[in-house]
C-alpha cells in the first residue's frame, strides 16, 4: 500500500501546550489519536513531500492569530489567522506539484480542532463557553512537519524549522 503524508505548521511551545491542553480536555479521549495540530495539507505522496526541500523556507518563526473559537457543526477549532502562513503553504503546493486530493484543493481555513465527533448539542455548548470572554492569542508557526498516515495515528516523518 502507498503511504500517505500529512503537512502540519509547527507550534511555538506555550501555544501548542495551550492547545494540546484545550483538545484533551474536550475531545472524546477514545477518539483522540493526535496531538493538536495545524493541517496545511491532508493527503500527499511521497514524491510531493520529498520536493518540501524546495521550498524557501522563513529565517525564523512567523506570527500566527489563535483568533477565535470555530464552530464545526458536530466539534469545535480555534481560527487561525497568518498572512505569512498562508504564504509558506501556497510555496509549498506550488514545490510540491502534482495533484491534490478534493480537501486540499478547496480553500484553506487554518485552524486547531479542540473537539470533533460529537452530538451537536455539545459542540455548541463548547463554542459558548469558549466564544464567552475569548482574548486572541499570539503565537507562532516555527516550522513544517511531514507525517505519515498510519490509519488513525501519525508517524512524525520530517522536521523542516524555520530557521
Amino acid at each position: 500500500m502507498t503511504p500517505t503524508f500529512l503537512l502540519t505548521a509547527e507550534l511555538d511551545l506555550t501555544s501548542f501546550a495551550w492547545l494540546d491542553g484545550l483538545r484533551r480536555g474536550h475531545f472524546p479521549p477514545e477518539r483522540n489519536l493526535l496531538p493538536a495540530h495545524l493541517t496545511l495539507f491532508h493527503r500527499l505522496s511521497s514524491a510531493q513531500t520529498a520536493r518540501l526541500c524546495k521550498v524557501r523556507l522563513p529565517l525564523g518563526p512567523i506570527p500566527i492569530l489563535l483568533d477565535t473559537p470555530l464552530l464545526l457543526g458536530f466539534g469545535v477549532a480555534i481560527r487561525v489567522r497568518s498572512l505569512e502562513l498562508e504564504q509558506v503553504r501556497s510555496a509549498a503546493r506550488l514545490a510540491m506539484g502534482g495533484e491534490f486530493s478534493s480537501q486540499d484543493s478547496q480553500g484553506w481555513r487554518p485552524h486547531v480542532t479542540i473537539q470533533n465527533k460529537v452530538a451537536a448539542d455539545d459542540a455548541r455548548r463548547l463554542h459558548r463557553e469558549l466564544s464567552t470572554g475569548f482574548e486572541p492569542r499570539a503565537g507562532a508557526a516555527t516550522g513544517l512537519l511531514v507525517w505519515e498516515y498510519l490509519n488513525g495515528p501519525w508517524k512524525l516523518v520530517d522536521r523542516l524549522p524555520f530557521e
